[in-house]
């Protein structure tokens, strides 16, 4: 099959387009047909492994123990291994190619990969494939910050900081869906798109100050706002929720990345009310994948696709995420 390979970590010049060996399918796995994929900003870390400490906990030292990259996928089910129970060959499918964290390569960018049955969901009727592949990382992460972390609710006001890209644009719908008066905070070249996805309200923060107003609940998607800042523009009883993208590494350093951020948090979070409990358990992709069809079927969820480019084309797809220009999603297209 062709496939984009890693061999080392660096820039999008080190992926090349080969031809090599199908995939192994385990028995709690199936192999789907690639029909799309997306790229994210987890694929790019991956990628350059950094922070560094990433290549500690899931990558390796000096190149990715697993050499395809891409974690998102949509497709059509080819085989299934002996303890799959929900699908069969011929089955519509999209979800990740990993069980736990994307702090691997999960073999996406390829004409075939390996998923496991819990990663993965029956593809919305309403999606195409190219919509379905970018529904599953950035609307499991809006997922968790809107609903498990924020427990946004009905009539509050939420602001979405970083509304305009991969993660706040599941964002802004999700907490739409759930009755919220929602705000989006971006750079004004992405401001135009927000009300059509459901923002009542957006702001250029080039031109006001989002931590000026008061809310329910705020998504920080970039973090490029103080702490103080944000629990400041938080009601009494409001709630601060970080995802902690960091800029394509802008943000962080190149051992710790985010990181550093994310333990002050937690730290924080047993003496400060404003601050949700950090779960680290495994994410239930099933579950969460599940909720997000319900939402897309409904007529509530739908992804922005910036643009699709073809499987040959995926170094140049992960250089213009890392752009920041982005919005919505970036797609890659197999026939």
């Amino acid at each position: 099959m062709k496939a984009i390979v890693q061999d080392r970590y660096g820039s999008p010049d080190v992926l090349a387009l080969r031809e090599i060996a199908m995939p192994a399918v385990a028995e709690d796995e199936v192999l789907v047909r690639v029909r799309a994929a997306s790229v994210h900003p987890d694929v790019w870390h991956v990628l350059h492994g950094r922070p560094y400490v990433m290549r500690l906990a899931g990558l390796a030292l000096r190149r990715p123990r697993h050499p395809v990259p891409g974690i998102d996928v949509a497709g059509v089910v080819e085989a299934a291994g002996a303890r799959v129970t929900r699908f069969r060959p011929g089955d519509e499918v999209f979800g990740e190619t990993i069980k736990g964290y994307q702090w691997r390569n999960g073999g996406a960018f390829a004409e075939y990969a390996a998923a496991p049955e819990a990663a993965l969901a029956r593809k919305p009727e309403r999606l195409s494939f190219l919509e379905a592949a970018a529904v599953p990382t950035s609307g499991l992460i809006a997922l968790q910050g809107v609903q498990s972390q924020g427990r946004v609710q009905a009539g509050q006001s939420v602001l979405v900081n970083g509304a305009g890209g991969g993660v706040g644009t599941f964002a802004v719908q999700l907490a739409k869906a759930f009755g919220a008066h929602v705000t989006g905070v971006d750079v004004a070249a992405k401001l135009d798109m927000l009300p059509a996805i459901g923002a009542d309200r957006v702001i250029d923060p080039a031109r006001e100050d989002f931590t000026r107003g008061r809310y329910d609940v705020i998504v920080d998607i970039p973090g490029n706002r103080t702490i103080a800042d944000c629990l400041r523009a938080l009601t009494p009883d409001g709630t601060y929720v970080i995802i902690g993208h960091d800029g394509y590494g802008a943000a962080g350093g190149r051992w710790l990345g985010s990181f550093p951020r994310t333990l002050k948090l937690v730290a924080m979070s047993p003496f400060v009310r404003r601050l949700p409990r950090l779960d680290f358990s495994p994410p239930r992709k099933r579950e969460g994948l599940t909720l997000l069809k319900e939402h897309v079927e409904a007529g509530k969820l739908a992804p922005v696709i910036d643009r699709a480019f073809p499987l040959a084309e995926v170094p140049d797809a992960i250089r213009h995420l890392e752009t920041g220009g982005v919005q919505g999603k970036v797609v890659i297209a197999l026939t």
